[in-house]
């Protein structure tokens, strides 16, 4: 009885023909190429985000020194533009209890959306903050970081608007780009 159904199961089963296989194959090859293209596509989306938060933030910075005669963060008299906001010192560098500021003032000129009274950094796309200081891997004066940015992104970003080295040029990096992830700097 057992021979008979096994009889039965081989003599109705077929295999698939080679043209059958062929077409699974470009399918999925098919999928594979779109999945890949679509992950350059977010991957490229990223970095253009990140690079226009950094045009962004410099493009903010140099407005509210344009209406306000000082650097966000730095403005002595940030209280009288804003009440309510916390002045800086005046002495043109965004010192370490300047930073939270500089956000908060670019908030308060209504130059970034947000929260003035937040004391947060903004996000980047990677999961990191943006901060503005004082010569931040030696720029050169005041800069903006981002914290967290791939290695590989980071290198892009400085091989396209600066010279591609870590340590020098307008944008630089706490470290190699072949590390992981990185701190990249640039100038205001």
């Amino acid at each position: 009885m057992f021979n008979k159904v096994r009889k039965r199961i081989s003599s109705d089963q077929r295999g698939f023909t080679l043209i059958e296989i062929a077409i699974v194959m470009v399918i999925v090859g098919l999928l594979i190429g779109g999945i890949l293209k679509g992950q350059a596509m977010v991957k490229n989306a990223k970095i253009k985000r990140y690079h226009q938060d950094l045009d962004g933030i410099r493009a903010a910075w140099y407005a509210y020194f344009d209406r306000y005669g000082y650097y966000p963060g730095d403005d002595p008299r940030a209280g009288t533009h804003f009440p309510g906001a916390p002045n800086g010192n005046g002495n043109g560098r965004i010192d370490a209890a300047e930073r939270p500021l500089v956000f908060r003032h670019l908030r308060y000129a209504k130059l970034l959306s947000g929260d003035p009274s937040a004391t947060t950094y903004p996000p980047n796309p990677y999961g990191g903050r943006y901060i503005v200081s004082y010569n931040p891997y030696s720029v050169g004066g005041n800069g903006v970081y981002a914290e967290n940015i791939p290695g590989d992104v980071a290198r892009v970003i400085d091989e396209k608007y600066d010279d591609g080295a870590y340590n020098r040029g307008d944008i630089r990096a706490n470290r190699g780009y072949n590390n992981a992830r990185v701190y990249q700097a640039s100038q205001l």
